[in-house]
Parts: structure tokens; C-alpha cells; sequence
């Protein structure tokens, strides 16, 4: 067996958990709340990729002021993170992937453009013991595709961007990846489907955890 990667970065929302049911009710709560239409699940699945507040500009209607966009996002905001568990889960079998690749001595981290008090708090409900670093967005410099927390990820888990894979299911991830200098894997159970995949130049592409595996050891 031949470890080809020291650590393995994942993204969040669409990768590891199925997070659209409880995003999309906050998003409609947050519109609701100004008289808003509402979005159809779809539609927040293709808004999804960028960050909550690109989230929300692209929820509520053309043309609403910046003030108003902005309370909006805190509406969305304080209700998210109280039902931010309340339809999430687990995509199958990605517990057992980290698992397996942590009995490897690969570390694991997750690097996200949530906002990090949700992200921090799911990888310890969802993932408890099994992520060594949590990352989400404090500022919107942070916001992928810089890949400025990827690097950090990268610093706290003790190896180079180099030894690091990022696993991801959107163009948002293989531009995060690109910018980072480091390989990517796209998967097609998350938001993005294969063919938006490939045409964000993306190389490896898994339909399921058991060839991410084989990927990352050889």
C-alpha cells in the first residue's frame, strides 16, 4: 500500500453532508420575512457555492437595496444556525471514508465557505473525533476560491499544500484547488452534476467514496 497524500481537505455543503434541505428553509424564512418570493429547492441549489452572502444576493429579488439585502442575510443568518441539523445528514458512506483514512494516518480537515460557527459545530456533531481541523469563512477574504484557508488548513495539519488533496462537488472547489496548487477530486452526489464538473476542469471525478479511496492509496 502507498500513501500518495499526507492529508485530505474536504469541502462541506454537498461533499460531505447534505446541507440543501435546511438552507433552503432558512433562505425562504429570511424572504418570507421581507415579503419575498420564495425559491424552489433547485434554485437554491445552483445559488449555493459561494458563501451565504452571495447566497442570499442571488435569493431575494433584482434590484433590492444593500441595506435590505443586508438584514436579509441576517435573517437568514439567525435562522440557519438554530436549524442548521434539522433535515442535514451524511451523504452514505463518507463516515466510513474518513475513518478509513484516518486508520491510514492521513489527516483530514474540512475547508468551507460556510460561516465557521456552523461549520466548527456540524464536524462536531456530524463527524465528532474524526476531523482534525474545521474551517469556515470569518471574512469575506477568506471566501473560496482564494484559497488563503487552504493553506491554513494545510498549516494546522503539519504537512505542504502538495501533500494535500481537496475534495469538493462544485467549480467554486476545482478553482479553490487550482488556486492552491494542490490536486482535486470532484464528486457527483452533491450540487453540481458530472458535466458542470468537467467543464470546470475538473480531472478526477468519484460517483462514490470507495474510488476516492483507491485514489488517495495507491
Amino acid at each position: 500500500m502507498i500513501i500518495i497524500y499526507k492529508a485530505v481537505i474536504f469541502d462541506l455543503d454537498g461533499t460531505l453532508l447534505d446541507t440543501l434541505g435546511d438552507l433552503h428553509a432558512a433562505v425562504n424564512h429570511a424572504l418570507r420575512e421581507f415579503a419575498f418570493p420564495e425559491r424552489s429547492l433547485d434554485e437554491v441549489r445552483r445559488f449555493i457555492g459561494n458563501g451565504v452572502v452571495k447566497l442570499m444576493q442571488r435569493a431575494t429579488p433584482e434590484g433590492t437595496d444593500k441595506e435590505t439585502d443586508e438584514k436579509c442575510l441576517d435573517a437568514f443568518r439567525e435562522y440557519y444556525l438554530a436549524h442548521m441539523r434539522d433535515m442535514t445528514a451524511p451523504y452514505e458512506g463518507v463516515i466510513a471514508l474518513i475513518e478509513r483514512l484516518r486508520e491510514r494516518k492521513i489527516k483530514t480537515a474540512v475547508v468551507s465557505n460556510k460561516l465557521h460557527k456552523a461549520v466548527y459545530e456540524l464536524c462536531l456533531d456530524y463527524f465528532p473525533g474524526l476531523i482534525d481541523c474545521a474551517i469556515g469563512v470569518s471574512v469575506e477574504a477568506e471566501r473560496k476560491p482564494v484559497p488563503v484557508n487552504v493553506y491554513k488548513a494545510a498549516e494546522m495539519l503539519g504537512v505542504t499544500p502538495e501533500e494535500c488533496i481537496y475534495i469538493g462537488d462544485s467549480e467554486v472547489d476545482v478553482q479553490t484547488a487550482r488556486n492552491a496548487g494542490v490536486e482535486f477530486i470532484g464528486v457527483t452526489w452533491g450540487f453540481r452534476d458530472r458535466e458542470e464538473l468537467i467543464k470546470a476542469g475538473a480531472r478526477l471525478i468519484c460517483d462514490g467514496c470507495d474510488e476516492i479511496l483507491q485514489i488517495i492509496v495507491d
